[in-house]
């Protein structure tokens, strides 16, 4: 269907230092003015239902009139959502720790998330992992599977539209070529990842001296009944 050149280590340290270098901006911007780029996001979505219902059907075989009726909706969704959210990251705790005084919740963009996300469910992970971290003021660098990476460069081709320049990165590539650089990499505040329990094990493991944050989604449970 395409071809890309495979990523060097040099293109990973591209995108990562555009992602820090716009952080400067993104990092600073009001939680109104982050909603209005997702909430802008989420529109163009909308408008090009039927292109991402075409690629997630050449990517990874669903079928179209589900990844139309079902999956885009929801996609354009988490962003709405998140734009919403995006105005709650901060306010009174639940209790109070002392008398007489007030206490604060404040919560701050980390700076580069990385974000590594599966096969089964290209696009929808890739909103998953984008919303959230766009809303906090964080930049990311995702990396869809190498199997499935069709809609998250479409979506990152549109979002370049939306947001400024260096707020979101794409990576093609493998783990072992792509993943490491870029999860050990010193200006990666945080690393999020749905795979495997064995990817999520080296991951934790790789990032550990530099104690990043992470978020994993490992393994899954999926019991059948076998009836006869």
């Amino acid at each position: 269907m395409c071809r890309w050149p495979r990523p060097a280590q040099q293109q990973v340290e591209e995108a990562v230092q555009a992602a820090d270098a716009a952080f400067e901006q993104w990092g600073q911007t009001t939680p109104k003015e982050r909603a209005e780029h997702l909430l802008a996001l989420a529109d163009v979505i909308d408008q090009h239902a039927e292109t991402f219902a075409k690629l997630e059907s050449l990517n990874c075989g669903k079928p179209y009139h589900c990844a139309l009726n079902d999956e885009l909706p929801a996609v354009a969704d988490v962003f709405r959502f998140f734009a919403g959210a995006s105005r709650c990251l901060s306010g009174m705790a639940a209790g109070e720790y002392l008398a007489g005084h007030t206490s604060m919740i404040r919560r701050d963009p980390l700076g580069v998330v990385a974000s590594i996300a599966p096969w089964n469910y290209p696009l929808m992970m890739a909103a998953w992992k984008l919303a959230p971290a766009l809303a906090a003021g964080n930049c990311v660098v995702i990396k869809p599977s190498e199997q499935t990476p069709l809609t998250t460069f479409k979506l990152a081709e549109l979002a370049a539209g939306v947001f400024p320049p260096g707020v979101l990165n794409v990576l093609f590539g493998r783990g072992a070529s792509v993943g490491d650089v870029l999860t050990g990499h010193d200006k990666v505040r945080m690393v999020s990842l749905t795979g495997s329990i064995a990817t999520g094990e080296h991951i934790i493991a790789h990032t550990a001296p530099s104690i990043k944050r992470t978020h994993m989604e490992l393994g899954g449970k999926s019991a059948g009944n076998r009836l006869r």
